[in-house]
């Protein structure tokens, strides 16, 4: 990982400069268990990952902060808000996916349970969720909302937002051009308290740009 740069506020000449990040450790990321509303905390690892990154957005100088409704998005987003003294948003439009009945469960036993259901997930996880799972092409639409209203709210930034691995890579793939389909495969690991750095278009019909991914965000 690279660090990224100083993070100094978007000119009238470019979009603004938003940081979608994931959040810290949670208890189930040891034993790689899909985690998308089971509401886990942090661990201690996680908060001092969020720690880490509150240092990064104080020394960026971050605009402000928005983040999922879920506890360890918040409280990895209200460290950082905190450290930057901007304010801390949050919006259930950023939280993850629901999973359904793949819920804490690790692929390893998805595939006992749902062979079949989690070949084709693999083949095409936007066409084929998992079991009971939310429509991929529901949650894009609803977090390119929430990324909407954050550019219209803070045309200065650079911004801050934590949300969740799986919807910050179907995010990045359909705000920049990328085929949602292929998220596993373009983006197969969002590190914690790391994730995309975007560059919002000027205009509504723009495409965003991907700046860098999986750099680091964090000062110790």
């Amino acid at each position: 990982m690279r660090p990224v740069g100083d993070g100094s506020r978007s000119g009238s000449d470019e979009g603004l400069l938003i940081f979608l990040v994931r959040h810290g450790e949670t208890p189930w990321h040891a034993e790689n268990r899909y985690c998308g509303r089971t509401d886990l905390p942090l661990t201690e690892r996680g908060r001092e990952q969020a720690e880490g990154l509150a240092r990064w957005a104080a020394d960026v100088g971050v605009a402000a902060v928005h983040s999922s409704t879920l506890t360890r998005a918040r409280e990895t987003a209200a460290g950082a808000a905190r450290a930057a003294g901007v304010p801390h948003h949050v919006d259930p439009r950023l939280v993850e996916l629901d999973f359904g009945l793949a819920e804490g469960h690790t692929p390893a036993e998805m595939r006992q349970r749902w062979p079949a259901e989690r070949a084709a997930f693999e083949r095409d996880p936007v066409a084929h969720p998992l079991p009971g799972g939310e429509d991929p092409k529901a949650a894009m639409a609803r977090g390119a909302a929430g990324l909407d209203d954050i550019v219209r709210a803070h045309p200065g930034g650079p911004v801050l937002v934590v949300c969740h691995g799986t919807l910050l890579r179907l995010l990045t793939c359909c705000l920049t051009g990328i085929d949602p389909s292929r998220y596993r495969d373009r983006f197969p690991k969002v590190a914690n308290t790391s994730g995309a750095v975007l560059r919002a278009p000027l205009s509504h019909d723009g495409r965003w740009k991907l700046l860098d991914f999986n750099p680091s965000l964090s000062t110790s």
